[in-house]
């Protein structure tokens, strides 16, 4: 195995957290390369990795993947024996479908409540649209721990590809100040306590804020 995943900034980067997750509490071996995101040498660098000049990127070998699902699935795929998905076959495709709705919807909370990491609530409020993004979130977790979620911790009992697909709504959550209802914030307290979220959040507050951008 020679796995190298290039990632942005831990701070800001929602989408290289999740794929840097996985790997990271199954205990998979890899090699880190971090690029600045915005900068010069982000633009130079990228186009040496990724065909969209996107983060994140897989190298496996000489083989480049892109986009954080396709590495989540590939990694489970080839190394996971497949545990990054949950056993039962109901419990998976209601994982995947909310792993769907995840990477393809929500976005008036992606862009009114960005990850940052070093963010402490200060009273922002979001617009109505996103507010429907925070209680469609809540709804799934809530289905998914009914359902399938047993006595573990997380949305279908062990972690999994659905739990790190959603780690950086969860961060979001807290940077914000977002009111949860009882199960959601259970369930970001567990995902706060996972040794590899720790350790993300520790190494992203080492990092320097970026120049005011306009950000709330």
């Amino acid at each position: 195995m020679n796995l190298e995943l290039v990632i942005g900034n831990k701070n800001y980067s929602s989408w290289s957290l999740r794929p840097w997750l996985l790997m990271t509490e199954f205990g998979l071996a890899f090699t880190e390369t971090k690029l600045p995101l915005d900068t010069p040498e982000f633009r130079q660098r990228i186009v040496n990795y990724s065909p969209t000049s996107r983060v994140p990127v897989l190298l496996d070998g000489d083989e480049k993947i892109w986009d954080s699902l396709a590495i989540c699935e590939v990694l489970n795929e080839r190394y996971l024996d497949g545990r990054g998905w949950p056993k039962d076959s109901r419990a998976r495709a209601a994982a995947r479908c909310a792993v769907a709705e995840m990477h393809s919807g929500f976005t008036a909370l992606r862009s009114q409540l960005p990850l940052n990491c070093h963010r402490q609530p200060d009273g922002y409020r979001w617009k109505e649209d996103a507010d429907r993004d925070i209680v469609r979130v809540q709804a799934i977790w809530r289905d998914l721990r009914a359902s399938f979620g047993g006595n573990g911790d997380f949305l279908c009992g062990d972690f999994g590809i659905v739990d790190a697909m959603y780690a950086p709504v969860c961060s979001r959550f807290r940077a914000y100040g977002v009111d949860l209802d009882e199960n959601a914030d259970r369930y970001v307290k567990s995902i706060h306590q996972l040794p590899g979220m720790q350790a993300w959040l520790a190494e992203a507050k080492l990092e320097p804020p970026k120049p005011d951008n306009g950000e709330p």
